[in-house]
């Protein structure tokens, strides 16, 4: 990917468009480094550490129990119930990912548990990047929902010790009355708390990212996983660090049944979360799996501190 970025920088985006794209995935990725390489705005996003190594479903699980082993990492989140004890399911896909970012980012930059979501549902869509709509409005209702009401668990491995984190994402639901089949824009929290010992461990642990890179990506949940992998693992390398597509497809696609299946679906996100990730370098090669090389942050550290 590095490749599209110089390409840009000599030639411009129409030159690389023409050269470099010829496929949709392509072309999504030459726009999306064009938008990386332009952003004079520089904001930040922030993710919880946890997420680089366990994240949630790309899509829709049966289960009521998401596990999601990372190595030293372990995340479950268990669904809520509504008040017929039925499950209301994990959250899952793009949309529930960019909810959770946003409301990290907002903890975070604000040092407080309280967010405010804004005065409309418009004004937070357009805050995640997301079209304004009756199919987007539900969609995020329905993701908000399964977060305002699951349960989580990290597991962290350090020093042969495993420190256990219970919680949930937030103390609030963040619409007040379960009806997902109206559209009244009405049922509205101004603000949400997010729980206590997540809102901690986030403080604890936060993973800055390029806000632009996200909202480059954002309809993409396997390329925003490994975009945060990649801001997460390789600025604390020291070495170059072979993985297999075999090692990867155990972290990022253990649903596949066959490699190649998995290797073939995973090449598009990756190259996509590369291209907003100018500062990585990563070598592909399609027999053996990719090498992650030490790399400087997404993010420079003069440009963000939680202090």
């Amino acid at each position: 990917m590095a490749e599209i970025h110089q390409m840009l920088l000599q030639y411009g985006v129409e030159e690389t468009r023409r050269i470099l794209a010829s496929s949709k995935n392509d072309r999504n990725c030459v726009d999306a480094a064009h938008a990386i390489l332009t952003d004079e705005k520089q904001d930040i996003g922030i993710a919880h550490a946890g997420f680089a190594m366990a994240a949630l479903p790309h899509k829709k699980t049966a289960s009521s129990v998401w596990e999601k082993d990372g190595g030293p990492v372990k995340l479950l989140v268990e669904s809520g119930l509504d008040s017929n004890k039925t499950p209301i399911g994990v959250p899952y896909g793009s949309v529930a990912r960019l909810i959770l970012l946003y409301l990290q980012t907002q903890a975070v930059k604000h040092k407080s548990r309280e967010i405010e979501l804004g005065s409309s549902m418009n004004a937070w869509l357009a805050a995640m990047n997301l079209s304004v709509g009756g199919k987007t409005y539900q969609l995020v209702r329905e993701q908000s929902r399964r977060i305002s009401r699951c349960r989580l668990t990290f597991f962290r491995t350090e020093g042969g010790t495993q420190f256990v984190s219970n919680g949930a994402f937030v103390r609030d639901a963040i619409f007040p009355i379960d009806d997902s089949k109206t559209d009244q824009k009405s049922l509205w929290l101004d603000v949400v708390r997010l729980d206590e010992s997540f809102y901690q461990s986030l403080i604890d642990h936060p993973l800055p990212l390029r806000e632009i890179a996200i909202k480059q990506i954002s309809t993409r949940s396997l390329a925003i996983d490994l975009y945060i992998w990649l801001a997460y693992r390789l600025h604390i390398l020291t070495q170059p660090l072979h993985i297999s597509w075999a090692a990867l497809k155990t972290q990022f696609g253990p649903e596949y049944k066959e490699l190649r299946f998995f290797r073939r679906d995973i090449l598009p996100s990756l190259n996509l979360a590369l291209s907003v990730y100018p500062e990585a370098i990563v070598r592909i090669d399609e027999k053996t799996g990719i090498t992650l090389h030490p790399s400087p942050s997404p993010v420079q550290p003069r440009l963000y501190s939680v202090s």
